[in-house]
């Protein structure tokens, strides 16, 4: 009887597809093979025309089920490779480092703020036309999933929610972009919510 730890238990590893190779019997089997489809899709589009009353030259219609058939296998051909799926590791063997160059959605989300932030140094109408709509936007989805309201849907409950410096901030853009500290006020009020 062999033992199975909770490690294997746990683990999941997809399988790794197999890498279609190219077919033996070179190109006159991928002739007959192409030949063979086009003869099958002209006797189905031939009696599909046929039951709704249409008529059209069969060499009309060989002829585009043949191209039709060709353009796809030119696209195949042509297409990038296939990215390969990521085998995870098993458990316990990550070594710690974080991979700085991956994508990750943290350092997106991140990225979505930091680079209109710094725009925004500079340019106070940046801060108004980027930062404070996405400030409002967080203000409003709070404010629904919490307490059910939005700023436009009851503007007295959610102006008593969100506090007067906040909803003077969402509701007057400010002349000057803030300071990172008053900024820091403004995010520790939105969370409070």
């Amino acid at each position: 009887m062999s033992r199975t730890s909770i490690d294997d238990l746990l683990t999941f590893e997809e399988a790794r597809p197999v890498q279609p190779g190219r077919r033996q019997g070179g190109p006159l089997r991928t002739v007959a093979g192409v030949l063979g489809v086009a003869v099958a899709v002209t006797v189905v589009l031939v009696a599909g025309l046929r039951v709704v009353g249409l008529q059209v030259s069969l060499l009309v219609l060989v002829v585009a089920v043949l191209t039709l058939l060709v353009v796809r296998r030119i696209v195949a051909a042509l297409a990038p490779p296939r990215a390969r799926t990521r085998v995870r590791t098993p458990a316990g063997e990550d070594d710690g480092a974080y991979n700085w160059a991956a994508r990750d959605a943290l350092r997106a989300a991140i990225n979505g703020w930091k680079w209109p932030l710094d725009w925004s140094k500079t340019h106070p109408e940046r801060f108004t036309g980027v930062i404070l709509p996405r400030l409002a936007e967080l203000a409003d989805e709070r404010l629904r999933l919490r307490h059910g309201v939005t700023r436009e849907s009851d503007p007295t409950r959610a102006r008593a929610l969100l506090g007067d410096r906040l909803w003077t901030f969402l509701e007057t853009p400010p002349r000057r972009t803030p300071s990172p500290r008053d900024l820091a006020v403004i995010v520790a009020e939105l969370e409070k919510l």
